[in-house]
């Protein structure tokens, strides 16, 4: 007999051979009919493999986060299946799980088209009501590639014979026919496969990721644990398509990217406007909070760097310059070569240290919040850069804090309520917590980091913020806070950023006077709230599917003109609009107002004022609000009064109170 241990921690006895399935089995009937694989002493097992002795058990379902992951990983399998029934001469290399959804890379002479979707889809599901089992096979390493050769999957044969070690042994999953190599686990039969799968897109892709191997047609797909849930994503896909920021950042006439700046973003009058306003916003909440703002060169001697670290495990992320004038012979080269090296910083956090370091610093002067919206650079692939989302220019609302360690709780404390209150004031409400701890790598003592995870663990319990714990996944030089968004249309986002560092303090030697008269290191925390303004700007584009509330629209009040003999009106309102502090815009053209209305609503302009003869003569404006049909009838000093209230930052609104 064997003892298996359940999840809520009862004890049950199984003859030897015993699977999870026979678990799942004694448990419920509906347990059973509901179980894809199970936990095995942490370990993801198939349903029918035996247990080997004594074992805690925890059966998957759907409705857990590695069943998802499972019928994603067969809905590979039954897609490369469905693949090679159709098209025969296709080998198959590798598909794995991805978020949302899983890949096949597939070596086919003829190129795919989405096309083949629809009848791709139906072989599919042809697989899954065919209900194949799905068997667990344990092959040597020589049958395997011996195998996959006689059948034309050279591709497979490599992977073989290039990642298994010599005698080690090799798991091959089969259903019907066809088979795969694996290490599983997977489900128990095709059948238990839900039809809640679509493909999505195709792509290229080199094999093994090396730009001088074959180009493979790589397949997207998407799967779910029900019909319900992937007509769900598809929806939130078509939303997150019309709110793509790069296609409003064109339409709104934010901004725009070219070829000849890679990575770098043009802002356009009314994008910089925002910014304006992200910039003054979060300088305000900054000043109140008792940071003191610098500003430090782009431009450092590559000595600087590797003092602090990043020239040994960064330098490949910068933008390293010659420090020397440039040769206007056209016959010599342009550089010696011989030059010292300078680099574009890619971040600010070692000049503030500079910044610390040039006065004599004392116990009593700490903690220092040093703030900086610093504009960096980092030489990031082309390939990876995606609209505002991943640039090579970047301005952080940066700051770096110099503290005691006797600090640390409260210094975070008062940075989770800085936190909380931005991005309050964005609508950005729905915030999950991380703490991430200790790397097996790390800097520091067993000690430090003992305190440091306690600092930081008691200040979020303070803070009355329920958070998890993100085990190992702390920076080498110590614990940091992970701040998870769900923006409007349920996508999550990190942004911000608190890190704790006792790592670059003592390379760069920061030290202050203790009460003991003694020389000691400070700590630095690191925080940001925005992260990269340019990705910041992103999210709220797409947050709000360029609909900025009244505070951030670059333009606040369009005032349009019903006939000519209303423009002088118009102009006299908008002068008291902007006495007001508004934004405004006046639209006089020969064109018929139903036409200047759909114009700017387009644009997304919060208020659309509009004038006739009537307000002329009147003194009203007639007010349109973006996204309803009505109107309101205001007099000019009304409007100004409460467009102007409408239009306060929410900062500046609380302060009135």
């Amino acid at each position: 007999m064997i003892n298996v241990t359940l999840p809520d921690g009862s004890k049950r006895q199984y003859d030897d051979g015993a699977s999870p399935a026979d678990v799942a089995e004694s448990i419920s009937k509906s347990l059973a009919k509901a179980a894809l694989a199970a936990k095995v002493n942490g370990e993801m097992y198939d349903l029918n493999r035996p247990l080997e002795g004594d074992a805690e058990v925890a059966i998957v379902t759907s409705r857990d986060e590695e069943g998802l992951e499972l019928i994603r990983h067969d809905a590979a399998h039954v897609l490369a299946q469905a693949v090679q029934e159709l098209y025969p001469n296709t080998q198959v290399t590798i598909g794995p799980v991805i978020d949302d959804g899983f890949y096949y890379d597939f070596a086919r002479e003829e190129p795919f088209s989405t096309e083949d979707f629809e009848r791709i889809e139906k072989k599919m599901e042809e697989i899954v009501d065919k209900d194949y089992p799905i068997i667990r096979e344990v092959w040597s390493k020589d049958e395997a590639i011996e195998t996959f050769k006689k059948i034309g999957e050279d591709y497979k044969a490599q992977i073989i014979d290039d990642i298994i070690p010599p005698g080690d042994p090799i798991t091959v999953y089969k259903q019907g026919d066809w088979f795969d190599l694996c290490r599983g686990p997977h489900l128990p039969s095709t059948g238990k496969l839900p039809k809640a799968f679509k493909l999505m897109k195709l792509a290229g892709a080199y094999w093994r990721g090396d730009h001088r191997n074959e180009m493979l047609q790589r397949m997207y797909g998407t799967a779910w644990a029900n019909e319900k849930d992937l007509k769900a994503h598809l929806v939130r896909l078509e939303e997150a398509e019309k709110r793509d920021h790069r296609k409003l950042g064109a339409q709104l006439d934010l901004f725009h990217l070219q070829q000849e700046a890679q990575g770098s973003v043009f802002w356009h009058p009314k994008g910089y406007m925002i910014w304006r306003q992200l910039e003054a916003y979060i300088r305000r909440q900054q000043d109140e909070d008792g940071y003191l703002e610098v500003k430090t060169p782009q431009l450092l001697n590559s000595v600087f760097w590797q003092q602090s670290g990043h020239w040994d495990k960064f330098r490949e992320n910068m933008f390293v310059v010659p420090d020397e004038v440039p040769s206007t012979d056209d016959e010599a080269p342009v550089l010696s070569g011989d030059a010292e090296l300078m680099a574009l910083k890619p971040m600010n956090c070692p000049a503030h240290v500079q910044i610390f370091k040039h006065d004599q610093r004392s116990y009593r002067d700490l903690p220092i919040r040093m703030a900086e919206f610093g504009c960096c650079h980092r030489n990031e692939a082309h390939g990876a850069l995606h609209g505002l989302m991943r640039v090579r220019q970047m301005t952080q609302d940066d700051a770096h804090i110099f503290c005691r360690e006797d600090q640390i709780g409260e210094e975070t404390l008062r940075f989770l309520k800085l936190f909380e209150r931005v991005y309050g004031d964005f609508g950005l409400s729905d915030i999950s917590y991380k703490l991430a701890t200790r790397p097996e790598v790390r800097g520091g003592t067993d000690e430090n980091w003992d305190r440091a995870e306690k600092a930081l663990a008691d200040a979020l319990t303070a803070a009355g913020l329920d958070f998890d714990y993100a085990e190992g996944e702390g920076a080498f030089y110590g614990p940091k806070l992970e701040f998870h968004l769900t923006d409007a249309i349920g996508r999550t986002w990190q942004c911000g950023t608190f890190q704790l560092d006792y790592v670059l303090p003592d390379r760069l030697d920061a030290e202050y006077t203790g009460s003991d008269g003694a020389k000691h290191r400070p700590v630095m925390l690191h925080r940001a709230v925005y992260g990269t303004f340019e990705r910041f700007m992103g999210i709220l584009i797409e947050n709000y599917s360029g609909a900025f509330p009244m505070w951030l629209a670059p333009t606040q009040v369009v005032v349009a003109t019903i006939t000519s003999d209303a423009d002088g009106y118009a102009e006299k309102a908008a002068q008291r609009l902007r006495a007001a502090g508004l934004r405004v815009e006046v639209d006089t053209r020969n064109e018929k107002i139903n036409y200047k209305v759909r114009e700017h609503s387009v644009q997304k302009v919060p208020v659309i004022a509009v004038v006739g003869a009537r307000e002329a003569e009147e003194g009203t404006l007639a007010l349109r609000r973006f996204g309803s049909k009505g109107q309101e009838i205001l007099g000019l000093e009304e409007t100004a009064e409460k467009l102007s209230d409408e239009a306060t930052p929410p900062d500046l609104k609380r302060a009135k109170v």
